[in-house]
């Protein structure tokens, strides 16, 4: 295996959203020049060989369709504990997850998987049964900003990923009734706007018309401009979505215009970084 080849994971389960996920990584794959990984996880050793002729069978589509090398991998298990582990030992630099919608969060949202996402050292994307544009790029990306202490971080993945992309950033600003929130939350948006302008990086900043809501307000800006990506990060150990505090975070993750969310956590040194050491 060659460490160099940037790699893109894939838990897979045969279901119609995790062929979703699939085009979502090859589509990551392709513009890295890498390759995608098929993970699934069976309990009992005598499936193994059925999972991997299913996984074969896969693999011929993608390549054939993606025109991308992928690969199988098999393992006896548990899904949520070996995700994390087959992604370090292959040097993953995504792991890309399908989800059925609210439905389905239930599936990805225990408290395994949630352990898994909020821990794992690799930037998770949750993907739904909307396929990724027939561009080779992720265009626009929208960066929710509030006024808590992390915007630097929020600033160096979304540039990031906006780097080799050539994406538009679109900020979305909260709204504060309180005014010292408000003020905080001014000083993070000059920030921003000096960050992104050194970097040469396109963006645009649109603020919330009111102080509450701002989840809703928030998926349905990304909705209006056909949004390729949601941008959020995990601030607090073990926490999920710290960006959107209380037990709604799922509305983001699950929203109804099916956008993929990228889950960070502040370890990442993220895209090609995360796999060439620079």
């Amino acid at each position: 295996m060659d460490k160099n080849v940037y790699k893109v994971l894939v838990p897979h389960d045969f279901t119609a959203v995790a062929d979703c996920a699939v085009s979502h990584a090859s589509k990551l794959a392709k513009s890295f020049d890498g390759e995608v990984y098929l993970l699934h996880v069976v309990s009992k050793p005598k499936e193994v060989d059925a999972a991997k002729q299913k996984l074969e069978k896969l693999v011929e589509q993608a390549d054939s369709k993606y025109d991308v090398n992928t690969h199988v991998i098999v393992r006896i298990g548990n899904i949520f504990e070996d995700i994390g582990d087959v992604a370090s030992e292959i040097g993953a630099g995504y792991i890309v997850m399908g989800t059925h919608g609210a439905k389905g969060m239930q599936k990805i949202m225990g408290s395994h998987a949630l352990r898994v996402i909020s821990h794992s050292k690799v930037p998770f994307i949750i993907v739904q049964e909307k396929g990724p544009s027939d561009t080779d790029a992720y265009d626009d990306i929208v960066l929710p900003i509030d006024h808590s202490d992390v915007t630097k971080q929020k600033l160096q993945i979304a540039a990031n990923i906006a780097t080799h992309f050539n994406s538009k950033i679109h900020i979305f600003a909260a709204k504060e009734n309180d005014q010292f929130l408000q003020v905080k939350l001014d000083r993070e948006l000059t920030f921003a706007k000096k960050y992104f302008t050194e970097k040469s990086i396109s963006y645009s900043i649109e603020n919330a018309s009111e102080s509450g809501g701002f989840k809703k307000q928030l998926i349905r800006f990304a909705a209006k401009i056909s949004a390729d990506m949601i941008a959020i990060v995990n601030t607090r150990d073990g926490a999920l979505l710290p960006d959107f505090l209380g037990s709604e975070e799922q509305e983001v993750i699950a929203n109804d215009a099916e956008i993929p969310v990228i889950i960070t956590n502040p370890t990442h040194q993220f895209i090609s970084s995360s796999v060439f050491g620079t």
